[in-house]
């Protein structure tokens, strides 16, 4: 799907549930344009991954993933379930209430090139840290390190699995 009719659907989404003309479903959910990217790339939204969570194709493996780790921080279910392969994808929900994530360190890209063919892989290494409820009322900190597999299928990139490490 081209940037131009995701961006459409987004905009005719936000007008049909009362929101402004060209406001994308993930702005609504905290992430302006001028924002820094919760992925951590020390880009803004707009210039990293705002454009993916619109529904274009990642370029990179990397770029997917940052974009699902912008996805659970905002809350995009919809982004998280487009881009899990269907061969590996669990039943949503995918986001948890409760959990706040707090950033993302990549540690190692294999693969994953814009040029990549269909059916290649990539992995990416990363740690995510957050805070989420501890079922005692507080709230506890922690991270997740994560070798995530990644296959480019139609042009796209998506996520298959990941081993904690």
């Amino acid at each position: 799907m081209s940037g131009s009719r995701a961006r459409g659907r987004a905009r005719s989404r936000a007008r049909q549930s009362g929101g402004s003309s060209g406001a994308s479903p993930v702005r609504s959910a905290g992430a302006r344009p001028a924002d820094p990217c919760p992925c951590g790339s020390g880009r803004t939204f707009a210039d990293c991954c705002e454009s993916v969570l619109d529904g274009e194709a990642a370029p990179t493996a990397e770029a997917l993933m940052r974009s699902r780790y912008t996805a659970f921080a905002v809350g995009d279910e919809d982004h998280i379930f487009r881009t899990w392969h269907p061969r590996t994808r669990p039943e949503g929900p995918y986001c948890h209430p409760g959990t706040r994530w707090l950033g993302l360190t990549v540690h190692e890209c294999v693969g994953g090139s814009p040029l990549a063919a269909d059916g290649e892989e990539a992995v990416v290494e990363f740690t995510a840290r957050f805070e989420a409820v501890d079922g005692r009322g507080g709230t506890a900190f922690d991270a997740l390190r994560e070798r995530s597999t990644f296959v480019k299928r139609a042009g796209r990139w998506l996520y298959v699995d990941g081993e904690q490490l």
